[in-house]
């Protein structure tokens, strides 16, 4: 097992728990290649062992879940890419959908303790789950469109299933969700103090849990265990004031019309004042790509969109503004990205129609 997840079986009754945890705390648990691997190797031994009743997943320290990908590894591939295949970029994203793929339909109950920062790929990770904790200290958002990206692992799915347009305007906006929030657009399904977490975990190794294929039973079970744990006091919530105004400025006929109703949107509110100012700091060619993928994917499957996602990642990472965002984001740290274009009115559809276009005869990901 990989040094950066740890693996651990705890006992139960009629079984065990299965325990990973994202052991990286010095990036904020963001996920290597190396993670991807390690995990998916585990929950498949996991996934078929009838000892293991549930996984519990979470991450090392008290900042975060899991902060995303590794996007130094990524820059590093896309520079040394410069603008060809990028074998390294390319096999992360096949194995890290893949593994996505793997804890939506593990079968079994998957409880996510989805503490501090939930970003990107630890989204991916926590999405899947069937069981999505938040606490007091949840912040979740998918910020690609600040690094030249778009919200993948599965967003094209999620963000299409939130109410009042909202996923649009979080792809658009990279906009950071509180714990209310989360669970206003289903993001999370429990709540639960921070300090609580090795209770519910002693809690769910004292049940007594039924082995083998009694999976809807044992996920009743994880249920009434984490339900018991709700939060007293809620955050406020940022969305639910505003979710009409978003739900009008993202049903405009044309990504300029949306964009320009989002700027429009009052400034009353200081996350909305960094909502816009992302917008317009962020890269036009992931807003793009954001509003055409949410659009191609909105009837899609689940497969079907991690499919539709390899494909547009494969192209986005040979594209100029992902090693342009991080740079600027990440390793100069000046916040000055050159994006290769300046407004999404200079981008040619000629472009728009290369990024959703197979690179291969055959989608790695065809046997989902």
């Amino acid at each position: 097992m990989n040094e950066e997840i740890i693996a651990e079986v705890r006992p139960a009754q009629g079984g065990a728990i299965g325990i990973l945890t994202l052991n990286a705390s010095q990036r904020l648990n963001s996920l290597s290649l190396d993670m991807v691997r390690a995990l998916s190797k585990q929950l498949r031994a996991w996934q078929t062992d009838d000892s293991i009743a549930a996984v519990f997943l979470q991450g090392a320290g008290e900042k975060a879940l899991c902060a995303g990908g590794d996007v130094q590894k990524l820059y590093r591939s896309a520079v040394a890419a410069n603008g060809g295949p990028n074998t390294y970029a390319e096999t992360f994203f096949h194995e890290e959908y893949r593994l996505d793929y793997l804890i939506h339909t593990f079968g079994k109950p998957v409880i996510c303790w989805g503490h501090g920062i939930v970003m990107g790929g630890g989204l991916g990770l926590m999405a899947g789950a069937s069981h999505k904790i938040g606490t007091e200290r949840t912040r979740i958002a998918m910020p690609e469109i600040t690094i030249g990206l778009y919200p993948d692992v599965g967003g094209s799915y999620f963000l299409n299933r939130m109410p009042h347009q909202i996923g649009l305007f979080l792809g658009l906006t990279a906009t950071s969700l509180n714990l209310t929030d989360a669970l206003f657009v289903g993001l999370v399904d429990y709540t639960a103090p921070s300090q609580k977490r090795e209770e519910i975990l002693a809690q769910l190794c004292s049940q007594v849990w039924l082995p083998g294929t009694e999976e809807k039973i044992n996920h009743a079970i994880a249920s009434e265990i984490v339900s018991a744990y709700q939060l007293d006091t809620m955050p406020p919530g940022q969305l639910q004031p505003y979710c009409q105004q978003i739900e009008s400025a993202c049903s405009e006929d044309t990504l300029t019309n949306i964009i320009n109703a989002i700027l429009d949107l009052p400034d009353d509110a200081p996350w909305l004042q960094k909502a816009k100012a992302a917008l317009r700091a962020g890269s036009p060619l992931s807003a793009r790509l954001i509003h055409e993928q949410l659009q191609r994917c909105a009837d899609m499957s689940l497969a079907e969109v991690f499919r539709a996602e390899l494909l547009l990642s494969t192209h986005a990472v040979r594209q100029p503004d992902l090693a342009e965002g991080v740079r600027a984001l990440l390793i100069d740290k000046d916040n000055k990205p050159r994006w290769q274009f300046d407004s999404i009115e200079q981008i040619p559809q000629t472009l728009i129609e290369t990024c959703f276009t197979p690179p291969w005869a055959r989608n790695p990901l065809s046997d989902l």
